[in-house]
C-alpha cells in the first residue's frame, strides 16, 4: 500500500527543506505537536523513502559559477545505453528524459566555459548521440528545494 503524506508530514518536510538541520524540539514546537511525533513521523518518512536530507552545497561558493543545461538526441532504441554512459561523467549533475527532439536532458555546474566545452566533447565521443545542443545559464534567480 502507498504511503500518502498528511498536512503534518507536508509541514515537517517543508521545514527540513529550508534547513535538513533544524532540531526535532524546533520543528514540534513550531507545530504544536510533541518531539516524540517529529522523531517518529521522521523516521517513517525515511524508511518510506519519501524524504532524504543531504548536505547541498552552494556551486558559487566552491568555485562552480557556470552552468548549462544540454539537450541530447538519440535513437530511441539507444536512449537507455546513452544514459548509461551520461552517468559516468562526474560534471554531469542531473540526467532527465523530456519530451520533444532531444529526449536526454542533462544539467552541469562547471568552473568555466572551457569545461563546459569538455563535457560537450565528452558527450560528443558517446556512441549513438546524433546531436546536443547546449543553453547556458547565464543567472540563477531561483534554486530551491521546496517541492511541497
Amino acid at each position: 500500500m502507498e504511503y500518502e503524506i498528511d498536512d503534518l508530514d507536508r509541514q515537517i518536510i517543508k521545514l527540513l527543506s529550508k534547513d535538513g538541520r533544524r532540531p526535532f524540539a524546533d520543528i514540534a514546537n513550531r507545530l504544536e505537536v510533541t518531539e516524540k511525533t517529529i522523531r517518529s513521523r521522521y523516521r517513517n518518512l525515511i524508511e518510506k523513502d519519501i524524504l532524504n536530507v543531504v548536505g547541498v552545497i552552494n556551486p558559487i561558493a566552491v568555485g562552480l559559477k557556470t552552468g548549462a543545461i544540454i539537450l541530447i538526441k538519440s535513437p530511441p532504441i539507444k536512449i537507455t545505453s546513452v544514459i548509461d554512459k551520461l552517468k559516468e561523467i562526474k560534471k554531469i549533475r542531473y540526467i532527465t528524459l523530456v519530451s520533444g527532439d532531444y529526449p536526454i536532458l542533462v544539467q552541469i555546474a562547471v568552473p568555466d566555459h572551457e569545461k563546459i566545452v569538455a563535457v560537450l566533447e565528452e558527450i560528443a565521443l558517446i556512441p549513438d548521440v546524433t546531436e546536443y545542443n547546449a543553453i547556458l545559464q547565464l543567472e540563477v534567480h531561483k534554486n530551491t528545494f521546496e517541492y511541497i
